[in-house]
């Protein structure tokens, strides 16, 4: 029988069909000491009324501490704020909430120095964790996903700065909402969110934040943009995400291997913007893991891996095309991911465009003049295990696109040149049976963008470390650290004018019982995770959540 594959998302544990509907409620913890509660932090959650203190319990009990990440809260201007409730709704099934949105009138219009976005939400009994969206006039503004929830029921926060959406938020518009939920007689757990917009006014010394003149959502077929835009970014929210292999896309092999997930090519991905047909963008995809991931649930009941709440979208820089775009005529822009066998499905890819018009113009006019585009690679190596043995996937693949182009503005000549370059290795080790799964992964995605006279260099790092076992008695153990890093530095004339540097670590190691009752798991797992950020801007931020049964063990800051 096969079984334990590392799955996530909307049902794919192979824990669900055993654990889960033989042993009651989903999950189990630990009851949290009282205490003081923290400020809330980007992507999850206050501290629950809780803070470290006390020895946590020998295992999981049936409730534990509200999820939290170790990211920093959004900062917030000193000056009048006003809060727009966007969208409130229980969610049970896959049924939208619909809703509309009026701009407040209390805090300026349309010029605001900051507007954040926040997410409250809980649930109880036995849940999966689900993906969800939220759109305003169209353009998807946050994407997020659901922590697993106890029987005693949890709480969680989202907070998002969602400033550059300026140009939809200055205007009435519908709002879609979804988190995608199934309840019945053995899944139980109803969704409930709010979500509001805090508006900060600009005043005194607070200016009005520079944001984009236009955000349009690539949900047409094709788009036409302003004749006079100088500059032009698109993002993408990508994630493999609805139950099947793409969702841990990270360690699908080739037709040949014997392994549960298939993938023609292998596990290397890469998520293409194309303009008109012709390749214009690309980044390596960041590799989430939600909170059923790696057959594991008491590895993220309290701290969630990297981005799991907060699902951020991958930029791309697109303005050397500006000069095409600017015809008036109407364009096909569109996305792709690279490595998906053919016809079958299992991403979601929205995506915005952010536009910057020239007010001394009502055409700008220019050229795309380099084009170059490097070899696709992805060399695939299958290595048969013994009887009993373990087989071996390796891959190793990458790509480089350079696209130049100029813009003759109102305020001359600007040319811009972007290279990107992405590359991945992956070892994937697995025995019969999978009762051993481990990979060992690493994603770099560099990007420089050199406009007129600034250059600036943005490396991203991603790594994935993990091992899944099931030994004597069905002991599932999981051992995993996951790593999401970037480094950037701008030059102006050669001179470095700013940096910035990010590090959010995570690791965790759980084990459970599998195919029991509850009361039979005997769970136990630690999990620790580090957010760091300094920058010539940014300063210091350097915060560390450890955790052991659901029980809140560490909560330092070093900064």
């Amino acid at each position: 029988m096969r079984r334990h594959r590392i799955m996530g998302v909307l049902g794919a544990l192979a824990l669900a069909a055993g654990t889960l509907a033989a042993a009651g409620p989903a999950g189990a913890s630990a009851t949290a000491t009282a205490g003081t509660t923290a400020a809330p932090a980007t992507g999850a959650a206050t501290l629950g009324g809780a803070r470290p203190g006390g020895d946590p319990p020998t295992e999981f009990g049936t409730d534990w501490h509200d999820p939290l990440t170790a990211a920093p809260p959004v900062s917030r201007p000193a000056t009048r704020s006003c809060q727009v409730t966007l969208a409130e709704a229980r969610f049970r099934d896959f049924t939208p909430y619909q809703g509309s949105y009026t701009p407040p009138t209390g805090c300026g219009h349309d010029g605001w120095a900051k507007v954040v976005l926040r997410l409250d939400g809980e649930v109880k009994g036995r849940q999966y964790d689900r993906l969800g969206n939220l759109t305003l006039g169209g353009v998807e503004i946050l994407r997020t996903s659901t922590p697993e929830p106890s029987p005693e029921g949890i709480t969680w926060s989202v907070e998002k700065d969602v400033t550059p959406y300026r140009d939809i938020l200055s205007r009435p518009q519908p709002v879609e909402m979804l988190i995608g939920n199934v309840v019945d007689d053995t899944y139980t757990g109803v969704i409930d969110v709010k979500v509001t917009l805090t508006f900060y006014a600009a005043e005194g010394r607070t200016r009005p934040a520079e944001t984009p003149d236009r955000v349009l959502p690539l949900d047409t077929p094709s788009v036409t943009t302003p004749r006079n835009t100088e500059r032009l970014l698109a993002e993408v929210y990508a994630t493999g995400s609805g139950g099947g292999c793409e969702e841990f896309w990270y360690l699908t092999t080739p037709d040949a291997a014997p392994y549960s997930c298939k993938a023609t090519d292998g596990p290397y991905r890469e998520v293409r913007v194309l303009v008109d047909g012709r390749l214009a963008g690309l980044a390596a995809p960041f590799p989430n893991v939600w909170t059923g991931g790696w057959s594991n649930p008491f590895l993220w009941y309290v701290t969630p891996a990297p981005r799991a709440f907060d699902v951020q979208p991958l930029r791309y820089d697109l303005t050397p095309y500006a000069a095409l775009l600017n015809d008036g005529r109407p364009h096909r822009i569109a996305v792709s991911v690279a490595g998906v066998p053919t016809g079958q499905g299992g991403w979601s890819t929205a995506a915005n465009l952010l536009l910057w018009q020239d007010r001394g113009r009502e055409v700008v006019t220019g050229a795309l003049t380099r084009h170059e585009e490097g070899d696709p690679a992805n060399s695939v190596q299958w290595t048969p295990g013994t009887p009993g043995g373990e087989h071996r996937l390796d891959t190793e693949g990458g790509h480089t696109l350079t696209v130049a182009g100029h813009l003759d503005t109102s305020h001359g000549r600007v040319p811009t040149t972007v290279t990107r370059t992405v590359r991945t290795t992956d070892v994937h080790r697995w025995t019969e049976g999978e009762n051993l799964d481990a990979l060992t992964a690493q994603w770099t995605d560099e990007e420089t963008v050199s406009h007129d006279a600034t250059v600036t260099t943005t490396r991203r790092t991603y790594t994935m470390d993990g091992r899944t076992t099931v030994g004597t008695g069905d002991r599932l153990r999981t051992v995993l650290s996951l790593g999401d890093r970037a480094d950037t530095a701008t030059l102006r004339g050669g001179r470095q004018v700013g940096w910035s540097r990010l590090e959010n670590t995570y690791a965790g190691d759980a084990s459970y019982t599998a195919g029991v009752p509850r009361e039979q798991r005997h769970a136990v797992g630690t999990t620790t995770v580090r957010y760091r950020l300094s920058g010539s801007a940014a300063g210091c931020y350097d915060r560390t959540v450890a955790t052991a049964q659901g029980v809140l063990t560490q909560d330092r800051r070093r900064c």
